[in-house]
Formats: structure tokens, sequence, C-alpha cells
């Protein structure tokens, strides 16, 4: 269309660039993922599998989009960081999102029969993306954090829930009433004394969510992290990329099931918020 009397409708395409040496946040949850669960038969309060394969998509978006340090994610969402410097699509918001949430989608399709075999994809998952942008590392550490907490807080009351459903017996509508207005103390107590279940024994995969970070490793194929710091899902694995064809270290995405909130997780891996 170049150097014809129609060029002029690309001036009503918006500037959407993102401002200058902020984090850029590509945040996705799944849509009426309440309805996919159900129709698909996940279980509760927690599908190990479908966290795998959450886990599996969000690796392969890391893969793809190398610019991207950090990502966050826990039931139906993952918040994918690129580094404040990044210079990819021209900064412009609704590349970053478009191409992050549409890899995303693709990849839960194309990955879905490694984790639930012959289970059939009724319909085609659907997930929602916003662009966030954070001025400072301590913006963007809060909303981490805030992130993980809501992890916290939403499994607790899941796990209390369904405990009271599946074994106390209780229908939904009464384990609701059970647990409106109690505390996180007051949950802790009725998993204990009700059915015997202490909540920092659950997965921490399922208490603190998982993270995808970029680690290095002399050898061509990934080599797995330690035991205490990887996730403990099967099958989730990790996702390699070359640094250059001269440099004989490369880059792997390993997933950890670690808390992010305190001060260790970011002393250990200040290359993270590094310029």
């Amino acid at each position: 269309m170049a150097n014809t009397k129609f060029e002029y409708v690309r001036s009503y395409e918006v500037n959407d660039a993102c401002l200058p040496n902020c984090w850029i946040v590509v945040r996705l949850d799944g849509k009426n993922f309440h309805r996919f669960c159900d129709a698909h038969g996940f279980r509760k309060p927690n599908d190990d599998r479908a966290l795998q394969l959450m886990g599996r998509c969000a690796m392969r978006v890391m893969a793809e989009l190398s610019d991207v340090v950090i990502a966050y994610g826990q039931s139906d969402e993952f918040s994918f960081v690129f580094h404040r410097r990044t210079v990819g699509f021209g900064r412009r918001a609704s590349k970053l999102m478009t191409h992050t949430v549409s890899l995303f989608a693709s990849s839960f399709v194309f990955h879905w029969l490694e984790f639930f075999g012959k289970s059939v994809l009724r319909f085609p998952p659907t997930f929602d993306a916003r662009v966030v942008l954070f001025p400072t590392d301590r913006c963007l550490r809060d909303y981490l954090s805030w992130r993980q907490a809501d992890c916290h807080i939403n499994n607790l009351y899941n796990t209390t829930f369904w405990a009271l459903v599946q074994q106390g017996d209780l229908s939904p509508s009464q384990a609701q009433e059970r647990l409106k207005g109690t505390m996180a103390g007051d949950k802790n107590e009725i998993l204990f004394s009700e059915f015997g279940t202490n909540y920092n024994d659950e997965p921490e995969v399922f208490r603190k969510g998982t993270t995808l970070i970029w680690q290095k490793t002399e050898k061509k194929t990934a080599t797995q992290p330690p035991k205490t710091q990887a996730s403990p899902l099967d099958g989730l694995g990790s996702v390699s990329t070359c640094l250059s064809k001269s440099q004989k270290r490369h880059r792997a995405v390993v997933a950890l099931n670690v808390d992010i909130i305190g001060e260790n997780f970011w002393q250990e891996h200040q290359e993270i918020l590094a310029d």
C-alpha cells in the first residue's frame, strides 16, 4: 500500500509504545475457566496436570521471548515480566500482549495430550491479557508478592472448602457458609482438627505457585536444578536456549516453587533485576 492514495489510513493506528525504562508485565488469565475445569473434569482443589500444562506453556513463551526475565503463575493465570530495557516489538503494548497470549493459548492446545492423555479437549481454552507498567524494582516486586499472596489465600480457602465438601459431607453452599468470616488460622484449625491435614505439608506448588527464571548451564542440554528448589511436577522439565554459537554456556528456563516475597530469593537471583 506504499505510495497509494489509501496509505492515509495508517494514521489512524494508535501508537501504544510502553513508557521507557519501565518493567513491562503481561498478565494473562483463563476466561470462564470454572466452566472449562468442570467440563474437563479437573481435580479439586488442585489438578497437578493442569498446573504442569500451564507451566509448560509459560516455558514456551519464555523460550520464544527471551526478554522475559521472570514469570510467575498460579491457578489459571501467569504474569510475564519483560526487562525494563527491552526494545522488542518497539515496546508496543498490543504487540507484546497479543504475541504472549496467543503463544500461550496455542501451546495449551498443543501440549494438552502430554498431560491429559486420552482426555478429549472438548472446546478451545481462551485467555484474556493486560499490560501493566512498573517504574521501579520495588513496584515490580510488590506486584509479584501480591500475586503470590493471592495464591496462598485462595489455595488455603479452596483446600479447606473442598475438604469440607469431599470429606466432611457438606454441600458447596454449606461449606461456603461455614467458612464465611473465617481467618487463615480458623481454616488451618479446621483442616488439622477435623481432617488431620497440616496445611504446611501441602505441596509447595499449590501454596506458592510456580516461578520461572533463567539459569545458566555449561551443558548443551539443560540440567535439572537442585531438588530442593525445582518444581516437583513431573514432566514439566526445562527449556534451554543457546546464548550464541561461540559461547559454551547456555540458558535454561527452570521452574521453582519458592517464596518470592522475602529477600532471599532476590539476593540469590540478582541477575533478574540487573541492567
